[in-house]
Protein backbone atom coordinates (compact mmCIF):
# COMPACT_ATOMS: atom_id res chain seq x y z
CA UNK A 1 0.00 0.00 0.00
CA UNK A 2 3.20 2.44 0.70
CA UNK A 3 4.42 1.80 -2.47
CA UNK A 4 2.32 4.34 -4.02
CA UNK A 5 3.59 7.08 -2.74
CA UNK A 6 7.32 6.07 -4.77
CA UNK A 7 5.74 6.11 -8.44
CA UNK A 8 4.26 9.25 -7.86
CA UNK A 9 8.26 10.72 -7.95
CA UNK A 10 8.21 14.53 -6.18
CA UNK A 11 4.27 14.16 -5.07
CA UNK A 12 5.31 14.37 -1.31
CA UNK A 13 6.93 17.94 -2.21
CA UNK A 14 3.50 19.68 -3.27
CA UNK A 15 1.98 19.19 -0.34
CA UNK A 16 1.73 22.68 1.98
CA UNK A 17 2.88 22.57 4.97
CA UNK A 18 0.46 23.99 7.79
CA UNK A 19 1.15 27.49 8.99
CA UNK A 20 2.35 28.46 12.76
CA UNK A 21 -0.58 27.76 15.43
CA UNK A 22 -0.42 32.25 15.67
CA UNK A 23 -0.81 32.95 11.51
CA UNK A 24 -3.68 30.09 12.29
CA UNK A 25 -5.01 31.50 15.07
CA UNK A 26 -5.48 35.09 13.47
CA UNK A 27 -6.64 33.56 9.81
CA UNK A 28 -9.67 31.47 12.02
CA UNK A 29 -10.57 35.48 13.62
CA UNK A 30 -10.62 37.13 10.32
CA UNK A 31 -12.98 34.21 9.23
CA UNK A 32 -15.23 34.41 12.19
CA UNK A 33 -15.29 38.18 11.63
CA UNK A 34 -16.02 38.50 8.34
CA UNK A 35 -19.00 35.69 9.16
CA UNK A 36 -20.23 37.38 11.91
CA UNK A 37 -20.61 40.09 9.63
CA UNK A 38 -21.91 38.75 6.82
CA UNK A 39 -25.25 36.80 9.37
CA UNK A 40 -25.37 40.13 11.01
CA UNK A 41 -26.48 42.36 7.90
CA UNK A 42 -28.09 39.08 6.06
CA UNK A 43 -31.01 40.19 4.25
CA UNK A 44 -29.82 44.13 4.43
CA UNK A 45 -29.79 46.45 1.38
CA UNK A 46 -27.54 49.03 3.12
CA UNK A 47 -25.67 48.09 5.74
CA UNK A 48 -24.26 51.45 6.28
CA UNK A 49 -27.76 53.25 6.39
CA UNK A 50 -28.45 50.70 9.68
CA UNK A 51 -24.91 51.38 11.03
CA UNK A 52 -25.92 55.55 10.80
CA UNK A 53 -29.09 54.99 12.38
CA UNK A 54 -28.01 52.71 15.17
CA UNK A 55 -24.92 55.20 16.07
CA UNK A 56 -27.55 57.91 16.32
CA UNK A 57 -30.22 56.27 18.56
CA UNK A 58 -27.16 55.32 20.69
CA UNK A 59 -25.82 59.02 20.82
CA UNK A 60 -29.87 60.14 21.51
CA UNK A 61 -30.04 57.81 24.18
CA UNK A 62 -26.56 59.00 25.99
CA UNK A 63 -27.35 62.53 25.63
CA UNK A 64 -30.76 61.67 27.18
CA UNK A 65 -29.28 60.52 29.97
CA UNK A 66 -26.64 62.89 30.36
CA UNK A 67 -29.30 66.17 30.46
CA UNK A 68 -31.78 63.94 32.59
CA UNK A 69 -32.31 66.06 35.96
CA UNK A 70 -30.81 63.93 38.98
CA UNK A 71 -33.89 63.33 40.44
CA UNK A 72 -34.66 60.87 37.88
CA UNK A 73 -37.52 63.10 35.56
CA UNK A 74 -40.17 61.72 37.16
CA UNK A 75 -43.04 64.06 38.26
CA UNK A 76 -46.12 63.36 40.10
CA UNK A 77 -49.35 64.94 40.31
CA UNK A 78 -52.03 64.11 42.84
CA UNK A 79 -55.42 65.24 42.00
Amino acid sequence: MGMCLSCLGGAGDDVVPTPDPETRRCQLAEAAEKRQKETTYRGVKNPEAVERKKKKQEEMNKQEMTTSPSGGGLKWQVG
